[in-house]
């Protein structure tokens, strides 16, 4: 079996194909080209750079434990001054590949159930036939990029939101005692 999809960025992996008997190490690092891409698809301005290493260890005759780490470094907007914040990502990464994993009940979803019990282990999926490892690791990267990335001088002073043509509601506007505040400046001027 050629060993690419464990060295190679996008190369898709038949987990059949792999030896049941032994644990399989995988390095990945997308090539600069691909790092362009990248950025484009998670809509952040750069990944300067992406590493994804690990094993596949056999669990069983069939199902496969994916033990690994993905290293990132990203640039991303500031949501408060838009400046480039720059980030370095070092998460521990785990799957389960198991072929007896018992998805949700598609019809209590269809139903309209409105509860339905998730399962306390979240690592463990379904055993595909392939495995692409890239797709793992860009899982990964998306779950463990900052939500609201902020430049570490970036300050938010002052909100102001209004329509055109009307006065604009402040900060101090929606503190709990504004309307009564109101109330009183209304009452002193009518003495």
């Amino acid at each position: 079996m050629s060993k690419t999809g464990l060295t190679e960025w996008g190369t898709t992996l038949r987990l059949k194909d792999l030896s049941a008997s032994r644990t399989h190490k995988f390095k990945i690092e997308p090539a600069p080209e691909q790092l362009h891409a990248l950025a484009e698809e998670l809509g952040i301005d750069a990944v300067r750079k992406v590493r994804f290493t690990g094993e596949l260890r056999p669990l069983g005759q069939q199902d496969w434990h994916l033990v690994g780490e993905i290293g990132a470094t990203v640039t991303q907007p500031c949501v408060t001054t838009l400046q480039p914040v720059v980030t370095r990502i070092d998460d521990p990464v785990e799957r389960k590949y198991l072929s007896d994993f018992k998805e949700l009940d598609a019809e209590l979803i269809e139903d309209g159930e409105t509860e339905i019990e998730m399962p306390e282990d979240d690592t463990s999926e379904a055993l595909p036939a392939t495995l692409t490892l890239s797709e793992v690791a860009i899982e990964a990267l998306v779950l463990a990029l900052p939500d609201y990335p902020r430049a570490p001088d970036a300050t938010l002073e002052r909100t102001q939101f209004t329509e055109t043509g009307k006065e604009a509601l402040t900060d101090d506007d929606v503190k709990p005692f504004a309307g009564l505040k109101a109330l009183r400046d209304k009452l002193e001027k009518g003495d």
